[in-house]
């Protein structure tokens, strides 16, 4: 009898402590996110520093990498410059090519349009693959409002399998004053119809506030479905629909909840490129080196 009872109250006693010991063992390790620092080159396209010595620029001032220009990198190539050039250039600064801009009408309704858009693209992204760049910014210029979500993911979809051929992956891009596709919500639509594992954001602080996206959408995100984010603020002494790219500012002088999408790309995990871009014309009247190290000070507080 009074073994028996020992073992029914070893039972209980293990029963008790049961529960605890099981949440302990299968508690989530909490995510962590690295974030690297890029100069997205338009912030000091108006000092016409030309594609090289912005580079060198974006190097001394501290960044991780770049995002280029298309039409600048083809623009160094007509003047007798070679991708040679500029992925030794990004080699000597210390420099990743995270990215691109470009503004190729894939999306097009208009078939021809969209077959043009298609092969400027594949045109574009083999360009980039040889100077080491494995994103290009992929927005829906060319779409006609409304864009049907399912046709943009074919399309979508389509643009990555290219991606995947050339090595140089497209992220979906949204414009906040681009009445076609201006919303976050656009975005997440057409990315989950393209059912694609491969299918990633771009999002932008100026053009979630212009279309009136708003910021909470982006906690529906997860994982590495972000890997490239811009970075930019604005006032408010412009109403939201008549702000232009030019009323963009530095991160932290203007009304963004920056902390607040910091600690949600935080808790996506992965890697994250903040890359700053801003078209602000009294930023190109300044000294590149000091515009391009502001920046990247100003970015790095918030992190």
């Amino acid at each position: 009898m009074t073994d028996r009872r020992k073992v029914l109250k070893s039972l209980a006693l293990g029963a008790a402590v049961m529960p605890l010991t099981t949440n302990i063992s299968h508690a989530k390790p909490k995510k962590t996110t690295n974030f690297l620092f890029s100069l997205n080159t338009s912030t000091i396209s108006g000092q016409n520093l030309g594609l090289l010595k912005t580079l060198e620029t974006a190097g001394k001032a501290g960044y991780d990498g770049v995002e280029v220009w298309i039409r600048d990198l083809e623009g160094f190539l007509e003047g007798g410059g070679t991708l040679q050039q500029v992925k030794q250039s990004l080699q000597d600064n210390k420099l990743q090519a995270f990215s691109a801009i470009g503004f190729a009408r894939w999306m097009a309704q208009n078939p021809e349009t969209s077959k043009a858009g298609f092969e400027q693209m594949e045109r574009e992204m083999n360009m980039l693959a040889e100077i080491g760049c494995t994103r290009v910014a992929a927005p829906a210029i060319g779409a006609e409002a409304p864009v049907d979500p399912f046709f943009g993911g074919e399309k979508y979809a389509e643009l990555l399998e290219l991606g995947r051929k050339t090595g140089v992956m497209p992220q979906l891009e949204f414009w906040g004053a681009y009445e076609p596709f201006h919303h976050l919500s656009q975005a997440l639509a057409v990315a989950a119809a393209a059912n694609d594992p491969d299918a990633r954001l771009l999002p932008d602080i100026y053009h979630l506030y212009r279309g009136g996206s708003g910021f909470d959408g982006l906690k529906l995100i997860n994982g590495n479905a972000i890997e490239v984010f811009h970075l930019n603020d604005y006032g408010t002494q412009i109403p939201r629909e008549e702000l232009e790219d030019k009323h963009r500012v530095y991160p932290g002088d203007g009304v963004a909840p920056i902390t607040e999408v910091m600690e949600t790309l935080s808790a996506m995990g992965g890697t994250k490129v903040l890359s700053l871009e801003l078209f602000n014309p009294s930023l190109w009247e300044m000294d590149a080196d000091v515009v391009a190290s502001t920046g990247l000070a100003k970015m790095k507080a918030f992190v």
